[in-house]
């Protein structure tokens, strides 16, 4: 099947450069372009595209807003952040309203297109480097729980829900590591590990592998290293 992307940023040379970068893969084609938050929010309401390239900063709407109107209408396109990461706190945002990942504006073309294959599955692209990075900034932030993940007198009241192996999960997709890691630590299989994460995701009610990440830290049951 043909990806199918809407590129949002408000510098009209960068969407020019991306689209040129997309376009020449085979199974992906940009339907449309955004220069701010609201027209990409009504190109989402009229195409339903596959995936969202979502700049931050634009004028009128932006990412941070843009992200949460569209998962906000239940529509079924999954948002990509792009960010130069002077705006740490603005991907941060995004991510909390909704997005399934971010990426640096600078990433290289074989890149892009694996994060838009990625996301358009459904999964999330969580770098280890760009998450590390982006939450330590907001270290100071987060919430000074004592004790180990496995210790049950310790464990958030949010998080009280998972069993000990799926708050093991949860430490290691807030680490970065694939479905393949995982199951090679816990010595299961993928599927397995497949289904403890869909459990944890409805079980928090979240949305996409991202959001558990932040809410991993933001619990303090892993911390920035």
């Amino acid at each position: 099947m043909t990806i199918r992307v809407v590129l949002a940023d408000d510098q009209s040379l960068l969407r020019k450069g991306f689209r040129m970068i997309l376009e020449a893969e085979d199974d992906i084609t940009v339907i449309g372009e955004a220069a701010d938050g609201e027209a990409a929010v009504r190109l989402v309401e009229l195409y339903q595209p596959d995936v969202v390239l979502m700049d931050v900063r634009m004028p009128t709407l932006d990412g941070i807003g843009a992200t949460r109107a569209i998962t906000a209408s239940g529509s079924p396109s999954h948002v990509l952040i792009l960010t130069t990461f002077d705006l740490d706190e603005y991907a941060f945002g995004a991510l909390r309203a909704g997005a399934s990942g971010f990426l640096l504006k600078d990433v290289p073309p074989h890149e892009l297109g694996q994060a838009i294959r990625t996301v358009a599955r459904g999964d999330a692209v969580v770098s280890p480097r760009i998450t590390r990075r982006l939450l330590e900034e907001y270290s100071q932030q987060l919430p000074d729980l004592s004790g180990g993940a496995n210790d049950d007198d310790t464990v958030p009241a949010v998080l009280s829900g998972l069993t000990g192996r799926e708050r093991e999960v949860l430490v290691a997709v807030a680490e970065g590591l694939s479905n393949v890691e995982i199951g090679e630590r816990l010595f299961v299989s993928e599927a397995t590990v497949k289904s403890h994460v869909g459990r944890i995701l409805a079980k928090l009610g979240l949305r996409n592998r991202v959001q558990a990440v932040v809410l991993a830290f933001q619990t303090g049951l892993v911390r920035p290293s």
